[in-house]
């Protein structure tokens, strides 16, 4: 018997016939004799439904009130799947975030997970019942309804895992697994049976959409035992996120492609070549709540230097303004020029610590097909580039063909 936390997003339990094929999923498991702990979200597209009824009212809504409004979701889906289990005779009981005892901080929309009280849980599971909890939700010391912020299921998830202990965090999507890249730009892409967690860190923070950050953080933290798999088709095994030292197998050199369409460039032209310049503009950067990605600072001539960094696309504009704004009081500059139409690309392994040559076949394989290579960024298991947008889909998929990722992944 095993003890295992299920999370469910929201196109998982997007209608009440989804909802009850869920439920039949997880009876059959309980059937099989294992402990589990449900984690759901909202519907599909029912939270976006509900904060923007909050800002029909107000422009600007008080960060506590939208957390009331957006915890319903979830409140919802925990009711509904907790009656469709127990039509299938299953015991089930469904807690809040807030009944569980999932404490938080009082960061309003964006709260972190202090501690867990898993005691009520842990006596429904040995009464023989199936625990049924809303993701995305916990309570500060004040009482004060809190939400995790955009995709805070997956970290929910995983954090009732860390503290009961699971044997394993299964996260049901609607993909059935980790790619080697998006399928739909290789068809080609192949799903992975495993890959490290130091390798799905960097694959999530790139672009990949299918876990969200901070889980795949808190699942590193806590050594807990991730699996991605589809909640609308058995697909097998899926894929299991695992320590590097576990492994026994000869580690692939490149794991995955990852990329984001959503980068720009911004340079800042000719300032001064001295100690601080890096702070005076990317400090005002900083203090507007902008972040930044990738950072060049090219080789000063005549006491003057170029540099450049990257930010989301969506604050393009705003960064170009804070820093027009500071030219001839943070700092001196010829010039500040952009591009909104850039994109990042990504390899990713850890098969890069014991390989050379990783990046000149990168970088060979890009300049073959004419792409120009403005921007790169290295990391122990990574190497990325900021690329014009238009060759995009072109550089992962000769990249992906370049690293075999099309070629089956090495058995143990």
């Amino acid at each position: 018997m095993a003890l295992i936390v299920q999370k469910f997003g929201g196109t998982s339990v997007g209608t009440t016939d989804r909802i009850r094929n869920v439920a039949q999923r997880v009876a059959r498991q309980h059937a099989e004799g294992d402990q589990l702990v449900i984690v759901v979200s909202a519907m599909s597209g029912e939270t976006n439904r509900l904060l923007g009824l909050a800002k029909d009212l107000s422009r600007s809504p008080d960060p506590r009130e939208l957390d009331v409004i957006a915890s319903t979701g979830e409140q919802v889906t925990i009711g509904l799947l907790s009656i469709a289990l127990q039509e299938l005779g299953v015991k089930a009981k469904s807690y809040t975030g807030a009944q569980v005892r999932i404490l938080t901080d009082s960061a309003f929309t964006k709260a972190r997970i202090l501690s867990i009280d898993e005691a009520r849980m842990r006596a429904d599971l040995d009464a023989g019942h199936v625990v049924v909890v809303a993701g995305f939700q916990g309570v500060d010391s004040a009482g004060n309804i809190t939400t995790l912020g955009r995709g805070g299921s997956d970290t929910t998830g995983v954090a009732l895992a860390a503290a009961l202990r699971a044997d394993e965090c299964q996260i049901f999507t609607d993909v059935d697994g980790v790619y080697t890249t998006d399928p739909r730009i290789v068809p080609e892409a192949r799903r992975l049976d495993t890959i490290t967690f130091e390798e799905m860190l960097e694959l999530a923070s790139l672009g990949s959409k299918v876990l969200q950050i901070r889980s795949v953080e808190f699942a590193g933290k806590y050594r807990v035992k991730l699996r991605v798999l589809s909640s609308f088709e058995d697909s097998g095994n899926g894929t299991l996120i695992t320590y590097e030292e576990d492994e026994t197998m000869e580690q692939a050199i490149i794991s995955g492609i990852a990329f984001n369409r959503d980068e720009a460039k911004i340079t800042v032209m000719g300032v001064p070549d001295r100690p601080g310049i890096a702070y005076h503009i990317l400090g005002p950067i900083a203090d507007s709540n902008i972040d930044v990605d990738m950072i060049v600072q090219n080789v000063g001539e005549s006491g003057h230097t170029d540099f450049s960094f990257t930010v989301n696309r969506g604050e393009y504009q705003k960064a170009i303004n804070v820093l027009r704004g500071e030219i001839g009081k943070g700092f001196d500059a010829r010039d500040i020029i952009g591009d909104n139409r850039a994109a990042k690309v990504s390899v990713v392994g850890i098969g890069m610590r014991s390989h050379v040559g990783i990046a000149a076949k990168m970088f060979e394989t890009l300049a073959h097909e004419g792409i120009n290579i403005q921007m790169i960024s290295t990391s122990e298991i990574k190497i990325s580039v900021v690329i014009d947008e238009k060759y995009l889909e072109l550089a992962v998929r000769v990249l992906h063909r370049a690293f075999e990722l099309d070629q089956p992944q090495a058995a143990a």
